[in-house]
């Protein structure tokens, strides 16, 4: 499907679309040098960002020169990321630029050091070619802020999702072959439902988080989007400082739930066919899969809920007395104030809900579900109108992945089927520990089915 409007196809030649492990080896073997991959990423984003609003800052004369650094380095032939073209949502540090974290309330200051993941990455070789465009303070499940709106590659009239919207947008149009989330609620996942990507959500610990004032109260985690799983996996090993066995399970055991963490929330029937759908394809890959349903308790989704308001509140505090936040960042955020007197996040949710889940998770391996429970929403300045407006569209359109940022479990979001031209998605969610094992399912589904890497109006293999 071509994406709205009437903007020409971009055709890009050499390493434009390729997956960030075919590009690290080149690079560490001499093929091509990073200086010419970021080169010609950098020239792609300068051809399609403006249309699709992923990135708020590029970096070219920087990138080119870290680019060149990587090709002089003495262990250039041992780097994972050799060379790759990296992008990062725009509310971690990167040393020497400003971090916007989607708001004019932020400071223009540069920032003096970069996050721990911005270390990791560049120590393995990546070369971060810009910051990527979210919602103020990464709140809400559509990405517009007053630097642009991030439109989705797939239809430009429909949202990139969020929080980490420009990452998805950036990465499903080619524009770099892997990008930096993060994931507070589904702020990984929802975009990469969104936009035809894979995107996982490790466990609570196992990488650096560290944003805005505490993480949102412990329960968000850093990860990659990406078009590959293997990407993924490489990408999320640099981040959390190890390694993920994907060799091919068998005989795993597999729920297949369609049921709603909550009540009053509504799957849309195409995202309820999908996940059934892709509970046959794995029996039919040699696992034991059943229809069965997690005890979520009663308390979860108002816990989740209650959550998105408080944490969000306590980031945009320091900004409260001063100019720069949107009427719908302060609206939300006085809300998080009186929601913490009513009914502040309890410091042993977490424990409770594993309680609650742990006997399911002793049955399975892997849960299958929805990512989303209905299709993306127009992209629109959302802040602009509202609030009300924004709370309602964005529970209707992803309560799906909240739960499992309360219970700490890895969870990832997977290309699946299609909905009116729009990619499709399925969410698998693992207990804790099991990362390796979830990136393998999903590298079976991705060998079985397969996916479109990219947007097809963006695709430089197969432009349409």
């Amino acid at each position: 499907m071509a994406a709205a409007g009437g903007t020409h196809n971009v055709i890009m030649p050499g390493w434009i679309g390729r997956p960030a492990a075919e590009i690290a080896a080149a690079v560490r073997s001499g093929q091509v040098s990073a200086r010419e991959v970021v080169a010609e990423h950098l020239d792609r984003i300068a051809a399609v960002n403006a249309e699709l609003g992923a990135f708020v800052r590029v970096r070219p004369a920087a990138a080119l020169r870290e680019a060149e650094q990587v090709d002089e380095r003495a262990d250039r032939a041992e780097l994972t990321l050799a060379g790759v073209p990296v992008a990062v949502k725009d509310n971690l540090p990167v040393a020497g630029e400003p971090m916007r974290m989607g708001s004019l309330a932020a400071p223009e200051a540069a920032q003096g050091a970069d996050h721990p993941v911005v270390t990791r990455l560049r120590a393995a070789g990546a070369v971060v070619v810009g910051l990527t465009n979210l919602p103020e303070l990464a709140i809400y499940p559509f990405t517009d802020s007053t630097f642009g709106i991030a439109r989705n590659p797939w239809n430009r009239r429909r949202t990139a999702g969020g929080s980490s919207g420009g990452s998805a947008a950036a990465v499903a149009s080619a524009m770099v072959p892997v990008a930096h989330g993060n994931d507070g609620l589904g702020s990984v996942r929802i975009p990469a439902a969104a936009c035809g990507l894979f995107g996982i959500k490790p466990g609570a610990g196992l990488v650096p988080a560290e944003v805005g004032a505490d993480s949102w109260g412990g329960i968000l985690e850093n990860g990659p989007l990406t078009t590959t799983v293997a990407d993924a996996a490489l990408m999320l090993g640099v981040m959390a400082g190890t390694s993920f066995d994907l060799t091919e399970r068998s005989g795993l055991r597999i729920a297949v739930s369609v049921r709603p963490p909550g009540p009053g929330i509504v799957v849309h029937r195409a995202l309820t066919r999908i996940t059934q759908q892709y509970g046959d394809v794995l029996a039919t890959l040699g696992h034991a899969v059943e229809r069965d349903d997690p005890a979520y308790p009663l308390w979860v989704t108002p816990a989740m809920i209650a959550r998105w308001f408080t944490n969000a509140a306590r980031d945009a505090e320091p900004f409260l007395a001063g100019p720069g936040l949107e009427r719908r960042t302060r609206r939300h955020a006085r809300m998080g104030q009186v929601v913490r007197h009513i009914r502040p996040p309890r410091e042993n949710d977490r424990q409770r809900l594993r309680a609650a889940l742990e006997p399911f998770f002793d049955r399975y391996d892997v849960l299958v579900m929805p990512a989303l429970a209905l299709p993306c929403p127009a992209a629109r300045r959302w802040g602009e109108g509202s609030w009300l407006r924004s709370v309602l569209a964005a529970l209707r359109f992803s309560p799906m992945t909240g739960v499992w940022n309360i219970a700490g479990y890895p969870a990832a979001s997977v290309p699946a089927g299609s909905i009116a031209g729009m990619p499709g998605s399925v969410q698998l969610v693992t207990a804790p520990g099991g990362e390796s094992t979830l990136l393998a399912v999903a590298a079976q589904l991705e060998r079985a089915r397969g996916w479109r890497r990219h947007a097809p109006r963006y695709d430089p293999a197969c432009p349409s």
